[in-house]
């Protein structure tokens, strides 16, 4: 049997936004416990949990058998794998290749980019994003949007002065910060990227739950998400994007599935085209067949509604935060620049991780603490909060909480009232 769903109904004053009607993308939970740590990793969609639970008995080899249930299983990834590209927007010549993560995602792209190539990113992104990039160009956090594109400019012109004008150039960025959830300009730094002949990635791990990613609309190259930020935690992420670099590198993993032959000799190997010429070994077929049914349970979703009632619960809940005395809010831009549902903060005078553990064992509320796996952000961040808020006392690690298709109203008055009543 699944867990109960859970749909706390909100409480009865004007400004609440009211809980999404059942149906596909209601979320598992437990009822009492309030999860505010959606960034970390959504709770399942029912839709997620069906898909699995519908292709059990079907289970087999994938790309591996004549069998009926090797046959049923292969088609069932190869379905995937084409609904997940239309909902990134893929181009008809890109591939989806299916990983564990976001992070196992841009360390292929990081293995596949040509030799000599410059990557170029910002110091606010992820881990994921930052340390898996051979010879990097790492940019100063910006102050907003404009100062982002601008600063990706100079760079690209800098690095265009350079003896070889034709060296591969990507740029990798962020859609969300998984920090502040501010947006970035990426059709903005993809369209700058292109105009100095380089290509850009953009982790979207944050973004994809929240918003539409079109990578042809956007002139995005390479994308990666996370199944278990999209509600489909089964242990599926996915890089899609130009098939040119990938199919021309060394393969990420090396074994079964991997080659289209192999001789006596020990460099005797045909390696395959496509997405098997990174997906060897069995692959994760309940991850990917998770993925796709909230992928399309999202496509015929109103996602202009969901947005807008995500927006109303962010609005709630930074407004919360800013009236208590002794909390700040970390930010990068400014404070009414685009976001998603995370927030960052920090209470002055207590110990996050304190804070957090307090919130859970008095009031049943989990959220995040600590750097989030961006350290060089967080610091940067924490350091302007004192800086902005004149306080001496704020702690050296930071609280997140973040929202999407389960939260409600409730959820956030909770933690606010919580946070009121810290001891």
């Amino acid at each position: 049997m699944h867990p109960a769903l859970v749909t706390l109904p909100s409480p009865a004053t004007s400004p609440a936004p009211t809980a999404p009607a059942a149906g596909p993308l209601d979320v598992f939970g437990v009822p009492d416990l309030v999860n505010l740590d959606y960034a970390a990793t959504a709770p399942c969609a029912r839709v997620a949990a069906d898909a699995v639970t519908e292709l059990l008995p079907w289970y087999g080899s994938v790309h591996r058998g004549a069998g009926g249930l090797s046959q049923k299983s292969t088609l069932a990834y190869e379905r995937a794998r084409q609904t997940i590209g239309d909902f990134l927007g893929t181009r008809a010549e890109d591939e989806v290749i299916f990983t564990r993560n976001t992070t196992d995602a841009l360390n292929l792209l990081a293995r596949a980019v040509p030799a000599g190539t410059t990557v170029v990113t910002f110091g606010g992104e992820h881990h994921a994003n930052l340390l898996p990039w051979p010879n990097t160009v790492r940019l100063p956090v910006p102050e907003s949007p404009d100062a982002a594109i601008r600063a990706l400019a100079e760079a690209l012109r800098e690095l265009r002065r350079g003896s070889d004008r034709a060296a591969p150039i990507l740029v990798a960025v962020t859609g969300a910060s998984n920090v502040t959830g501010e947006r970035w300009p990426v059709e903005e730094l993809a369209a700058m990227a292109h105009r100095h002949g380089a290509r850009i990635a953009v982790d979207a791990a944050q973004l994809a739950p929240h918003a539409p990613v079109d990578i042809a609309a956007s002139g995005i190259d390479y994308v990666a998400v996370s199944g278990h930020k999209l509600y489909a935690p089964f242990g599926a992420g996915v890089l899609a994007g130009r098939s040119d670099w990938l199919d021309a590198a060394t393969p990420y993993l090396l074994g079964g599935g991997a080659t289209l032959g192999v001789g006596s000799a020990t460099h005797d190997v045909r390696w395959a085209t496509g997405p098997a010429r990174h997906e060897a070994g069995t692959p994760n077929l309940f991850g990917a067949v998770a993925l796709a049914a909230v992928c399309t349970a999202l496509e015929e979703a109103d996602r202009a509604e969901l947005h807008t009632r995500e927006q109303k619960l962010l609005a709630r809940l930074r407004a919360g935060l800013d009236a208590l005395p002794d909390v700040v809010e970390l930010r990068t831009f400014g404070a009414d620049a685009p976001r998603v549902g995370i927030v960052s903060f920090v209470v002055a005078g207590r110990d996050s991780a304190d804070v957090a553990t307090e919130l859970s064992r008095r009031h049943a509320i989990g959220l995040r603490d600590g750097l989030f796996c961006a350290h060089p952000l967080a610091r940067r961040l924490l350091t302007e909060a004192a800086g902005r808020s004149g306080r001496t006392d704020l702690p050296p690690t930071a609280l997140r909480a973040s929202i999407g298709l389960g939260s409600t109203a409730d959820h956030v008055d909770r933690l606010l009232d919580a946070l009121a009543d810290l001891g």
